[in-house]
């Protein structure tokens, strides 16, 4: 430090913080550390480096070094606690927030932070309050509002999630979080399928409209049977419900006919993510590019058609659609739905999610339906093995749903209550995260005369214990106005029937599309009273029931719904249909 003095140091230390010259500015925070070991300064600013650095027990012991030095600073007990988050050390980040609000009540950063930490831990509870709290001091914190919804969303709150989503798109009109409202809105019961199409064109008009004029005239040739280019754009190439569909088509795909391009908004790469790579012909990490550089990167690689695996699930890319940077687009396997963007063609789906005659009405696209299903399912492992049907040795039924409980609501809660009812004494066993929403279940249950003890709860937990749970399960009930999807088949893979109520919307034709591609169609009910009746019989047929679970894994196994090879044929079919139909559009333009 003899040629500078220590704020000369610590300025260019900052330069190269900023310019994200990380371990230079690293090493002069440490040289004017070397001369004044307690200058706050840079003991801050290198606490800072070591959290961006991924060093976090470093950061942590730097922090607290700062805070010895001034134990006042609400901004650096709001940092420490940020640090033990990002660590995974949940509760001292508590209680460095606690601290942080103590000594700055008006820090709305600190109660959104406070909010994640609690979450984590599962207190959604009090993840809601401190959301509540951090918005009432900055009531245009977006960030807060977002955190906000999720939390009421997964609590089973959908008028007060919808309701603090509509509030956050009056703030900033964000299309990730309207995007999050119509994911919302499949699940409320009173959305039928032309509200549902509304939203979903607003969105269209909102946000990808005006970008309609970026959209460009076409030069691939129209060849009708040469190899097509395939671009598919996922933020789910990796250990995810959607990736775990698509996975089985990749591996299938006839690459002597398709060139398959993979446009990965993943976040953060695992083992699936490598299998997508080696199953794609090109492989392109769109995740740090502009949604106008991804286009052209898709238009540069002369994709003659982009499927959209997103739809309004996070982190979409449905604005690199909106541009049109293929001349043919199709939406799939995020869910059966709509996006409501005019610059998508097609979406697919299967006969019984859209049965024949069914016009398109509901949907912005156009419908091609594949030959049996929506689903290609692969279960990753044979572990654990279907047991022995538990009832046999309890003499009590438990019904369950491992469903998400965003997807629960009280009607169909009511629902269960009547099921509950028709078997004297069943139990349920429901997946729902710890918090007051768990009460207010035992609460609506008891209304409806069912004692709470009958109700056991379960969170979330890795693959493996979330699939053992469906061993103490002997019949699975749906929830309706969204079926489970994988979900249900995870249950049947598990030797556990699931009784469906087909609903009103498209979402809520998965259970008769999977249970009619099992050829299990008397497990579909159409009303509440037969989904009554038809789960009070299974129950009252213990060596029937029994014996259909020692049969169901085989049963899926035999069936189109883990059929891959005959699913990408099908979807193949439905590609060149595509196709050939722009390749004849061209012919009629030119005469």
């Amino acid at each position: 430090m003899t040629a500078m003095t220590l704020g000369q140091a610590l300025e260019l230390a900052g330069q190269y913080h900023r310019a994200g010259r990380l371990d230079v500015a690293a090493s002069l925070y440490r040289q004017i550390l070397s001369f004044q070991p307690r200058h706050l300064d840079a003991l801050q600013a290198l606490g800072r480096v070591s959290y961006q650095l991924g060093r976090l027990d470093e950061a942590v012991e730097l922090i607290e070094r700062a805070i010895a030095l001034d134990p006042g600073s609400a901004a650096l007990h709001n940092n420490l606690g940020m640090t033990h988050a990002t660590a995974g050390h949940f509760e001292q980040a508590v209680v460095a927030f606690l601290q942080a609000l103590a000594l700055n009540p008006e820090l709305a950063e600190a109660c959104n932070n406070l909010g994640n930490a609690h979450k984590e831990m599962g207190s959604m509870d009090e993840a809601i309050a401190a959301y509540r709290q951090s918005v009432a001091l900055r009531p245009t914190y977006v960030e807060a509002w977002l955190n906000l919804c999720t939390a009421l969303r997964e609590t089973d709150r959908l008028d007060e999630a919808i309701a603090s989503y509509r509030k956050t798109l009056e703030i900033r009109p964000d299309p990730a979080a309207a995007s999050q409202l119509l994911h919302t809105l499949l699940a409320h019961p009173d959305y039928d399928a032309a509200a549902l199409l509304a939203e979903h064109r607003l969105w269209d008009q909102r946000y990808a409209q005006p970008l309609k004029h970026l959209i460009r005239p076409h030069a691939n040739g129209r060849d009708p049977e040469r190899r097509l280019h395939i671009g598919y754009v996922s933020p789910d190439f990796r250990k995810h419900v959607v990736g775990q569909n698509m996975l089985p088509i990749l591996r299938e795909h006839d690459h002597s006919r398709f060139e398959i391009f993979c446009y990965s908004n993943v976040g953060v790469a695992d083992s699936f993510t490598d299998q997508f790579r080696s199953y794609a012909d090109g492989w392109r990490n769109i995740r740090t590019l502009s949604d106008e550089h991804a286009a052209e990167l898709i238009r540069g690689d002369k994709i003659d058609i982009l499927v959209d695996l997103a739809l309004h699930m996070a982190n979409h890319r449905l604005l690199v659609l909106a541009r049109k940077p293929a001349p043919v687009q199709v939406t799939f396997a995020g869910y059966p739905g709509t996006t409501g963007l005019e610059a998508i063609d097609y979406r697919l789906t299967d006969p019984y999610l859209d049965p024949a005659g069914n016009g398109d009405g509901d949907y912005s696209e156009k419908s091609i339906r594949l030959a049996d299903s929506f689903w290609c399912y692969d279960p990753i492992t044979d572990e654990p093995p279907v047991n022995k049907l538990p009832a046999l040795d309890s003499s009590v039924v438990t019904f369950g749903c491992l469903n998400n409980f965003w997807k629960t609501n009280h009607r169909v809660l009511r629902l269960w209550a009547r099921v509950l009812a028709a078997v004297a004494g069943s139990r349920l066993i429901l997946l729902c995260r710890p918090g007051s929403h768990r009460q207010g279940i035992a609460e609506l249950m008891r209304a409806e005369g069912i004692d709470p003890d009958r109700l056991e709860f379960v969170d979330r937990e890795t693959r493996e214990r979330y699939l053992c749970n469906y061993h103490r399960i002997d019949i699975g009930l749906d929830t309706v106005p969204y079926n489970g999807h994988t979900t249900s088949l995870d249950s049947l893979w598990m030797g556990v029937p699931v009784v469906t109520l087909v609903g009103r919307t498209v979402v809520g034709r998965a259970g008769f599309s999977q249970l009619s591609n099992l050829a299990l169609t008397e497990l579909v009910a159409h009303d509440e009273d037969q989904f009554v009746r038809i789960a009070a019989t299974l129950a009252g047929d213990l060596p029937g029931l029994a014996g259909l679970r020692s049969t169901l894994r085989q049963r899926l196994r035999a069936s189109p719904l883990m059929d891959a090879k005959r699913f990408t044929r099908s979807i193949e079919a439905a590609y060149h249909r595509m196709w050939r139909n722009w390749c004849e559009l061209g012919f009629l333009q030119i005469f």
